[in-house]
């Protein structure tokens, strides 16, 4: 009998939970490979900018990349900034359809990680006219939509949130 080397690992179903949220993301930027850096330089399983690294406190790329723990709290630390710059979109556009989408907390958050706090304002009160996709051609409405009704109401709001 011969075992053969599987390419993938599919992680137990994990549901809407705030682990379901962060799995799925990670699978849609990176496949959950926190080692890859993409052709644009965004780096390990949450694809993150150098921008986003400087703004939760990464000092160092490389440490970066080889840390899962250090990608996990940098993670948790821009949905927390992210959360703080977007709450009163939050609070004001949930349970709205804007652009076609129903408007979560959980589909903000990752239409900011996607594009950034900036884009996701601009989409939210230009009710879905102000589009944006990155370059690959993924767009805020795709992941407004995908990412919907995660519970992540644990990640408080923190405007200086740091790894």
């Amino acid at each position: 009998m011969t075992h053969e080397k599987k390419e993938t690992v599919n992680p137990p179903f994990l549901g809407k939970s705030f682990n379901g949220f962060k799995e799925a993301l990670a699978h849609s930027e990176s496949r959950g490979n926190y080692f890859v850096v993409n052709s644009l330089g965004y780096m390990g399983k949450y694809q993150f900018g150098a921008s986003a690294m400087k703004a939760v406190g990464v000092t160092s790329k490389e440490e970066f990349l080889n840390n899962p723990e250090i990608q996990e709290k940098a993670f948790e630390a821009i949905l927390q900034r992210n959360k703080w710059i977007l709450r009163d979109y939050i609070e004001q556009y949930s349970g709205k359809t804007v652009g076609g989408v129903k408007v979560t907390e959980s589909g903000i958050l990752a239409a900011a990680h996607l594009a950034g706090a900036r884009n996701v304002k601009r989409f939210l009160r230009s009710y879905g006219e102000q589009g944006f996709k990155d370059a690959f051609g993924t767009s805020i409405r795709y992941y407004m939509s995908k990412f919907a009704g995660y519970d992540v109401s644990h990640i408080k709001p923190f405007r200086k949130a740091r790894i």
